[in-house]
């Protein structure tokens, strides 16, 4: 049966001659793999190839059968055609990045349209961010993620917080006013960044929020340790250290 649905591209995987594997985050279906055929021919396929860019925002039309790992694409086109995500080696080394992390997290085929908007909008912000909020989105989207994959970071009680009294408990997913009995946790400057954080409702509001590049570099470790402990076979993401590279 053919479906008409909108498509965010998350990884892209070479196959045979010319095809491509493509995994996607759909608005219908959820995360979905689909084969593309002739994608990498020199005839007909450079347009497409180009579609299928990690990042990119698609309107689909595809075939779905639920018994298939693989499904396949009928009519692809641009949804959003981006000015500065994949020409921005700093924006698009953070769209990877998100794509990265979404391909880690999500295993199972099930609709998660709140999911699919909430990306869509990251990106569609990130694309017309300047350089300040766009170097905290990696930030912003490791934290609000979390909201919506079942392993939520509680905001703090304590609207007083202080570096003497704030620590991000990365097992339980709280914040807690004293040192847990494990290393897994932030502390001090770190976990009140962090709360600053987790108050924004949107990529606009993170230029307030004023970060150097160490401790964008720490909190993203953290971030990632944070997802370590909570997803099995999580694992080294990639484009962590070349995103940080290109943040300073």
């Amino acid at each position: 049966m053919i479906h008409s649905t909108r498509g965010i591209v998350l990884r892209t995987v070479k196959y045979g001659e010319t095809s491509l594997i493509v995994t996607l985050l759909t608005e219908l279906f959820g995360v979905q793999a689909y084969m593309v055929n002739g994608a990498r021919s020199q005839k007909k396929g450079s347009s497409k190839a180009m579609m299928m860019q990690p990042g990119a925002i698609l309107e689909l039309e595809v075939y779905q059968n639920n018994i298939k790992n693989i499904q396949r694409i009928k009519e692809s086109n641009w949804g959003i055609v981006y000015h500065t995500v994949f020409s921005d080696v700093i924006k698009n080394s953070i769209a990877l990045y998100m794509m990265e992390l979404l391909y880690k997290i999500l295993k199972q085929p099930e609709q998660h349209t709140d999911l699919f908007y909430f990306c869509e909008d990251i990106l569609i912000s990130l694309d017309k961010a300047d350089a300040s909020v766009a170097a905290n989105i990696p930030l912003f989207f490791s934290l609000q993620l979390t909201q919506l994959v079942g392993f939520k970071i509680q905001e703090p009680n304590n609207e007083n917080l202080s570096e003497a009294n704030c620590y991000l408990d990365l097992r339980e997913g709280r914040f807690i006013d004293s040192i847990p009995e494990h290393s897994h946790f932030i502390g001090g400057k770190g976990a009140v960044l962090t709360a600053e954080l987790l108050k924004a409702m949107h990529p606009s509001e993170l230029h307030q929020i004023k970060l150097n590049k160490q401790w964008r570099r720490a909190l993203l470790l953290s971030y990632q340790e944070y997802y370590a402990l909570h997803f099995s076979d999580f694992g080294q993401m990639k484009t962590l250290s070349v995103l940080q590279e290109v943040l300073g």
